[in-house]
């Protein structure tokens, strides 16, 4: 988002020419929500149908990948959608990304072996991936700072449905339909936002002219590649010590240390290196790295264990998982307030990967026999955990950078969380083949078997276990629980060591402009990349909410030296755009409950700063004296809450954002016209913000 200049209108606002008509406008965002849908619908949806794809297609050692060829090609594409769409226009690049989508996911469903699957998979990343970060960004285009905590609180809930919604789907597809149709649902509802975008998005021609880091994003992406296959195929297909996975290493070496070189002489890098120097910055994307890997980790291989192990249907695997999902998003919701409300943060992390170790250590303990209520405590633990430790990584993230590395510090710890899930799901996939080739060949050594029944063909097609003799059939499943519950406790050490480096967090003061970021940055890997104007657009639209703004009207008033209400600072600035104000009319249009209204008008007349011309008001020469203090305080609120940032080399593009939301907060879209403060007040230059 670039701010608009300060007496200019807004992008979004009426009268805008880069606004679409209102009629166009919630068309528009209905379908950059569906897109948003189809993008987080696919990270989970996929998880419960994945046991009933693997005994179709075969290839459970490749199980993994399915998550994982998603998981890195959106993580690795979402830099170069995020500049492309600022260099060559968003709409139509959201029309490719759809494309791209629907394209993959028709492949996906049509696949007939786990290669295809996994290929079409990546296809399908590779336009999930724009979708995310387009769709955010989009918002920016459509919307004024004042009306955007709104609107982008509509995509956190979206990532909250998709939680919940995406195994739930994907079991009742794979049992009623067919498991195809877990990726054919992707195409009637990306077909309706594609004809909407078509007709309804409008957006303003800007590009913004920036060098695309194309070496430092493919180099990037390969190196997570390399160091995904180096542990899928290393100890399995190829020993560890073979030609093959020396290559493998090396290259990936290589490729790391031509990163680092290309980083540094980058205009604008993929992930800047100085980001490195800071202290929270590295030790947060270490901890993220580690609690995608889990998340995604476990997310992969549960439900395998509710279906194959303890028999349990795919719908019904999937409304097992939902204590854990419920545990994740009330946690982070209430870690979320607490840490606004406090402003402490460090304890989150520290207790989050406690919680989290233990919710490992207890899925380990999952038997065949296990019951429902007490698995669902295991899985609500778990989840409890992730959830007390994602809400905060961004924000103690943001908290620590400087103003001009935001947006990609930002970006940049949703970045190690994603590419920690691709991980996480590849070694998960590598350990749990490797246990259950050991357990099923220990269990089936020495016994008489029925023809065609080995090791082999039970990891190919894991529903020929539910055909086996119960007296064969149940140390089969054994062996499956084992498998899957031995991953759980490996993973366990991994994230006990985030726990260890979360104690060396340093716990900063909050700036009054960082807030707990929305749901759609701490649910799934998802790094948006946005700028830092975006960024601290995004937390200071939290003023516009209600209570936002009847906060910062308390608090301007008493820096003005003024004895008013918040409702009657609103009508006295109000007063200073206007002219004149009719407050029947006022109320009769809603803009204020009736009685505020008329007690903050009696209220300014008592206090002599507004006086009766007929039925308006209009101000007294005191009353102009005492709003254009408020004015100012208002706007030096709004710079004070920056911190730091607020420096006075500061760039042009904050002191633009800070005077258009002064200009914006406080009310209803035509609450101001569309000239600015300063032509009203003869082009008076304000005072510096700091200075009221």
């Amino acid at each position: 988002m670039t701010a608009q200049a300060a007496h200019g209108a807004a992008p979004g606002e009426p009268g805008s020419e880069d606004t679409p008509h209102p009629r166009a406008f919630w068309p528009a965002l209905g379908a950059l929500l569906l897109g948003m849908l189809l993008a987080a619908l696919d990270q989970t949806i996929v998880a419960t149908a994945l046991p009933t794809i693997v005994s179709e297609l075969g290839g459970l050692d490749q199980l993994s990948w399915v998550v994982t060829a998603y998981l890195l090609a959106a993580t690795a594409v979402t830099p170069l959608w995020g500049k492309l769409g600022d260099q060559y226009g968003r709409k139509r690049l959201y029309q490719a990304a759809i494309v791209l989508f629907l394209l993959g996911s028709a492949l996906c469903g049509a696949a007939q072996d786990m290669p295809q699957l996994i290929a079409y998979r990546a296809l399908q990343g590779l336009g999930g991936g724009g979708l995310m970060v387009l769709s955010m960004a989009v918002v920016g285009d459509l919307v004024p700072p004042r009306e955007r905590g709104r609107y982008q609180g509509l995509f956190g809930a979206v990532f909250g449905a998709s939680s919940v919604l995406g195994p739930l789907l994907g079991g009742f597809f794979t049992q009623h339909l067919d498991w195809r149709w877990v990726f054919y649902v992707n195409l009637p509802i990306g077909a309706v936002a594609l004809l909407v975008v078509a007709v309804a998005l409008h957006l303003p021609a800007r590009p913004h002219r920036h060098r695309i880091d194309y070496p430092g994003i493919v180099l990037v992406a390969s190196v997570a590649v390399c160091l995904v296959l180096l542990a899928s195929l290393g100890g399995t297909r190829w020993p560890w010590l073979s030609p093959q996975t020396l290559l493998l290493a090396a290259v990936a070496a290589v490729l790391l240390a031509w990163f680092l070189r290309v980083e540094r002489r980058a205009t604008e890098p993929v992930v800047p290196l100085e980001l490195f120097r800071v202290r929270t910055f590295t030790l947060c994307s270490v901890i993220g790295f580690v609690v995608g890997f889990a998340m995604f980790g476990v997310l992969t291989y549960l439900p395998t264990f509710l279906q194959v192990v303890q028999g349990v249907t795919p719908t019904t695997s999937g409304v097992h998982l939902l204590p854990m999902i419920a545990g994740l998003l009330v946690s982070s919701t209430v870690s979320g307030r607490l840490v606004t409300r406090t402003g402490r943060w460090k304890v989150f992390p520290v207790l989050g990967t406690g919680v989290t170790t233990v919710g490992l250590l207890l899925l380990h303990r999952l038997e065949p026999d296990t019951p429902a209520a007490v698995a669902g405590v295991y899985f609500t633990v778990f989840g409890l955990g992730l959830g007390l430790v994602l809400q905060v990584l961004v924000l103690a993230v943001q908290n620590a950078v400087d103003y001009a590395h935001l947006g990609a510090a930002t970006s940049g710890a949703s970045f190690f969380r994603s590419i920690g899930a691709a991980f996480g799901a590849a070694v998960f996939g590598t350990v749990f083949a490797g246990r259950l080739s050991d357990e099923l060949t220990a269990v089936l050594t020495g016994r008489d078997l029925p023809p065609g029944v080995t090791a082999e063909a039970l990891q190919h097609d894991q529903r020929s276990v539910t055909a086996l003799p119960p007296a064969l059939r149940e140390p089969v499943l054994g062996a499956y629980s084992s498998a899957i519950t031995d991953v759980f406790l490996y993973a366990a050490p991994v994230v006990a060591l985030a726990f260890a480096v979360s104690w060396f967090l340093r716990e900063e003061p909050l700036r009054a402009s960082v807030r707990t970021p929305e749901a759609s940055e701490t649910l799934p890997a998802n790094p948006v990349e946005r700028s830092s104007a975006e960024e601290v657009g995004r937390a200071l639209s939290l003023l516009s909410t209600r209570g936002g703004r009847r906060d910062l009207y308390a608090r301007i008033a008493a820096r003005a030296g003024l004895e008013l209400r918040p409702a009657a600072c609103w009508l006295l600035l109000r007063l200073l755009h206007r002219g004149r104000v009719e407050p029947a009319l006022l109320a009769d249009r809603g803009t204020l409950p009736r009685p505020l209204l008329f007690d903050a008008a009696r209220q300014l007349e008592e206090h002599g700063l507004a006086e009766r011309d007929g039925l308006s008001l209009v101000l007294t020469a005191e009353g102009r004296r005492a709003a254009e203090r408020l004015d100012d305080a208002r706007e030096a609120s709004l710079a004070e809450l920056l911190g730091d940032w607020w420096t006075p080399d500061r760039p042009r593009e904050l002191s633009e954002l800070v005077h258009e939301l002064n200009e914006e907060i406080g009310g209803s879209e035509d609450e101001f016209p569309r000239q600015g403060r300063r032509e009203r007040r003869g082009d008076r230059e304000p005072p510096a913000p700091l200075a009221a």
